[in-house]
């Protein structure tokens, strides 16, 4: 086995995709594949690696998504066996059917398809995450399931059908998140856009009311999407479908309304939170889409630089004191906070949080809400956490003096405390303590490290390519003749896989500012941040500006994504 490895992975280096210090790096990844070693640490892409077994084990790669196989063929397999096994089956003939799968050394499967299928067998090669998207492209549990939202929409454009309040809400007694043939077609509609934005990888789904539309967007990496919009009249029975699915007062419109909802889309379970909030032509919606998987990432997923990721795992197995973690909504702060907890989630470990809301569900957590209007709030959640006798704390958000006070009194006490905080960079959180009353010396003493942090879109891995940016933003940025002569500049090109945008996905970039004696004194003196931040650089400190442009130069981001998410206005300090 070791043998075929090694195969695979010569040929990715013969490639030049990875080198063999990639390589050994990958391999010390104790609890994963080096496949997933690879991909994780961002080396390689998924497609990279299948074509590499592809040539080892003479199989064909297939790009799932620049093929269209025929409804004749996805029939021999059925869904349940292309669904529990990841198969897909791609052609048939001469006794023969060619099916694709991400394991050449499956054979236990082959030998079950072969078995049930009463076919030979062929294999060809794609990834696990492409051939899953494919099972749930081409299967549907009934028609509607296939139907998209374009179509629909189209229909009811196209009719004069008027569907009251409850037209959407004939299920209202059963609370069934699921699709079903006889349903509404109103509830085929709000389903169908939950699971087109899923299968989309939107965080948001956005339903706002105007005077002559009703306008549907999806926040896909960042960046608002529009869709169709429907016709002005379905407004009422849309929302009243979601207030349903929610368990949201159906009655009530002139005030917000928040609720939740659990529903199975596109093979997996899927939490939303959903804020309703009265406008001046009807309600608007929000859903936040909240998967699961998202948080099983854990620390070396996040896109940290080497010498980061290393400062960042000793900080967290510090026994106490505060790690902040700071930046705008939507920066990813909630998910590197997780991903923490998650790699200091034993069973040994006694972790409480406080969060306002509780967005996602941890096992082995005890995660409690803020509710303000009984009084619950952060910091008297936190009193009541310590009686709990913890090891660590995670404070949602330190909003005010209370909460910031209670959480600094935690960590003196021999707790471990992460939270987070509305500010622009990583030293101006010590200034923002000291301004809303907390005292110098209880924030340089109790403070370990403070995070600053942006999300910056991927490079779509499908139509990546090289590219020399302008001379002259170069040179406006700093960039020094040498640094650019070795960098990889990519961009993307626009594909059906990114949705032509050119990005897929997202990744973190970075300032961490760890509290050195020289900065604890300088907090402890209330110094300004401009000598607090030049002190941080002087100890080596990157900027959220450097640590985007290492990225750029690697081909993982482009410049334009990190001067839009940095705002980056000066470049001496990269020179």
């Amino acid at each position: 086995m070791a043998k075929q490895n090694r195969d695979w992975t010569e040929i990715l280096v013969k490639r030049g995709t990875v080198g063999p210090d990639q390589i050994k790096e990958a391999q010390k990844m104790g609890a994963v594949t080096l496949e997933e070693a690879l991909v994780k640490l961002g080396y390689a892409e998924p497609e990279d690696v299948m074509k590499a077994k592809a040539e080892q084990f003479g199989m064909d790669f297939i790009a799932l998504q620049e093929i269209e196989i025929p409804p004749s063929v996805i029939e021999l397999v059925p869904e349940s066996l292309a669904r529990e096994n990841v198969v897909m089956p791609l052609s048939s003939g001469h006794g023969a059917i060619k099916v694709i799968m991400h394991n050449p050394m499956d054979f236990e499967t082959i030998d079950k398809l072969r078995f049930v299928l009463n076919r030979e067998i062929e294999v060809a090669l794609a990834p696990k995450e492409a051939i899953i998207e494919a099972i749930n492209r081409y299967y549907g549990s009934s028609s509607a399931e296939t139907e998209s939202v374009d179509s629909m929409l189209q229909e009811f454009s196209d009719t004069a059908i008027d569907f009251s309040e409850e037209g959407g809400s004939s299920k209202a007694g059963s609370q069934s998140n699921t699709l079903d043939e006889g349903d509404a077609p109103v509830i085929k509609l709000v389903h169908l856009i939950i699971q087109e934005a899923v299968q989309m990888r939107a965080s948001d789904i956005h339903i706002e009311p105007f005077a002559d539309r009703v306008r549907i967007r999806y926040r896909i990496d960042g960046v608002c999407s529009e869709r169709e919009s429907p016709p002005r009249r379905l407004l009422g029975p849309i929302v009243s479908r979601i207030k349903i699915m929610g368990s949201i007062d159906i009655a009530e419109k002139r005030r917000p309304q928040d609720g939740r909802i659990k529903i199975f889309v596109a093979g997996k379970d899927i939490d939303l939170r959903v804020s309703i909030l009265p406008t001046s032509h009807g309600q608007s919606v929000v859903m936040r889409i909240l998967d699961r998987e998202n948080i099983k990432v854990g620390v070396r997923d996040l896109g940290f630089g080497e010498e980061d990721w290393k400062k960042f795992s000793q900080l967290i197995k510090r026994p106490n004191g505060i790690i902040l973690v700071t930046g705008p909504t939507g920066s990813g702060k909630t998910t590197t906070l997780y991903a923490a907890l998650n790699e200091l989630n034993r069973p040994d470990v006694k972790i409480i949080t406080a969060e306002d809301p509780v967005e996602y569900y941890l096992p082995g957590v005890n995660q409690c809400e803020v509710r303000a209007k009984i009084g619950m709030t952060f910091a008297r959640i936190i009193r009541a956490m310590l009686r709990q006798n913890p090891n660590i704390l995670l404070v949602g958000e330190i909003r005010d003096e209370e909460t910031a006070n209670t959480a600094i009194q935690a960590s003196l006490t021999g707790h471990l405390v992460f939270s987070t905080l509305h500010t622009n960079d990583a030293p101006s959180a010590v200034t923002r303590l000291v301004d809303i009353g907390v005292q110098p010396f209880l924030v340089a003493s109790s403070i370990l490290a403070i995070m600053a942090q942006r999300l910056v879109r991927k490079i779509c891995p499908k139509c990546r390519q090289r590219f020399e940016p302008p001379a002259h933003l170069l040179q406006a940025i700093g960039l020094r003749p040498e640094i650019v002569k070795k960098a990889n500049f990519m961009k993307g090109k626009g594909c059906s896989y990114c949705n032509k945008s050119g990005y897929r996905g997202r990744m973190g970039i970075y300032e961490m500012m760890i509290m050195t004696n020289q900065i604890r004194e300088m907090t402890f003196k209330s110094e300004p941040t401009m000598n607090i931040r030049k002190m941080a650089r002087k100890q080596g400190m990157r900027t959220l500006f450097e640590d985007g442009m290492i990225k750029v130069l690697k081909g993982q981001t482009t410049l334009d994504e990190v001067m839009r998410i940095t705002q980056h206005d000066s470049g001496s300090e990269h020179a």
